[in-house]
């Protein structure tokens, strides 16, 4: 535990003097001294450079807040001398016994207030939190004062619901991230209901729908491929909609298409064909045959372009004994694992 001066600095209204003030003054102090910056992803990769040298050198303790994902916010040199501490959303049990203990807190609740809460208001509110405690609390109070204007003492569940509306869903760049990836690994694990669940989250957060289209046009052809062509083309003509329909209508068509593309027998196999194709085509050594060289160049002839070229419609065969790969290349890409 350390113990010292704690200073406080919030990130949206303070900058690089501040930070450096409060350096300085832990330099010449006897005791030491704790800086904790709230928000702290609001400062630039400049600004957070400034810090380096006092928590490397120990002049300050650093403890920063942040609602945003430390990786993608903090530069790194920061992050690695810091020790991560990641804050989960409260369970509704626990913001059940907050909302108690709010209510009977006469000093920093409602305790002097003789305000009551039926239990299924309390319940209400715990549950429409989503884990945020601050939410939670917002919501009693505004309810409160309701309870107060309209000269009732207890506060129902109707109450609650005119107090916080509607919740917004959290969606920052962590959120973007995580639910693309639950959407496609729903879709690709035939999973119709998850992934309409993820496309709705992603279309109530306000997600760019031309992106969620993007990402199901790559799924037809890197998840379901050969397996059933026809899903590239409703992936398509879904992100078609898009552009051409626009929202919110063209969420039918998004729907549509998640339907399908979980339903869709799976195949990887384009995937794997064509990681297993460039592999080998990497290597400098592989030219193409001779016979399938460009001809439409005069002096093509004279370099041997072309010669031993047999064209397919004019094989009853078509000419499937020709050798089109060079011939240091193995081929045999829909079968590597």
């Amino acid at each position: 535990l350390v113990e010292g001066e704690l200073v406080q600095l919030s990130a949206v209204s303070s900058g690089v003097a501040d930070a450096r003030k409060v350096i300085e003054r832990a330099r010449g102090s006897m005791f030491s001294t704790i800086l904790f910056v709230d928000e702290v992803h609001r400062w630039s990769k400049a600004q957070q450079d400034v810090l380096l040298p006092a928590v490397e050198e120990g002049t300050v303790t650093l403890i920063g807040a942040t609602t945003e994902n430390p990786y993608f916010s903090l530069v790194s040199p920061l992050l690695s001398r810091c020790l991560l501490l990641r804050l989960e959303p409260l369970d509704a049990k626990d913001l059940r016994d907050l909302l108690e203990r709010a209510l009977r807190d006469p000093e920093r609740g409602m305790g002097g207030d003789d305000l009551e809460a039926d239990e299924e208001a309390l319940t209400f509110l715990a549950d429409a939190a989503g884990g945020d405690a601050r939410f939670a609390l917002s919501g009693l109070e505004a309810a409160a004062l309701a309870a107060r204007g309209a000269g009732e003492r207890k506060i129902g569940r109707s109450l609650v619901e005119d107090a916080v509306q509607r919740r917004a869903l959290v969606y920052d760049r962590d959120e973007h991230y995580d639910v693309i990836s639950a959407f496609i690994k729903s879709l690709r694990g035939s999973d119709p209901d998850a992934g309409l669940f993820y496309l709705a989250r992603m279309l109530e957060a306000g997600e760019d729908a031309r992106f969620i289209a993007r990402r199901m046009v790559i799924l037809a052809s890197e998840d379901i491929g050969p397996a059933d062509p026809q899903s590239l083309l409703i992936a398509n003509a879904a992100a078609h909609a898009v552009e051409y329909v626009g929202l919110p209508e063209a969420e039918l068509n998004l729907a549509q298409a998640v339907i399908h593309l979980a339903r869709a027998p799976k195949s990887n196999a384009a995937y794997r064909a064509l990681g297993a194709a460039k592999r080998e085509a990497a290597d400098p050594r592989h030219r193409v045959p001779p016979h399938l060289r460009d001809t439409h160049y005069r002096g093509a002839e004279a370099l041997g372009h072309g010669a031993g070229y047999v064209y397919p419609h004019d094989d009853p065969d078509g000419a499937r004994d020709q050798r089109y790969l060079p011939e240091t290349a193995r081929g045999g890409y829909l079968e590597d694992r």
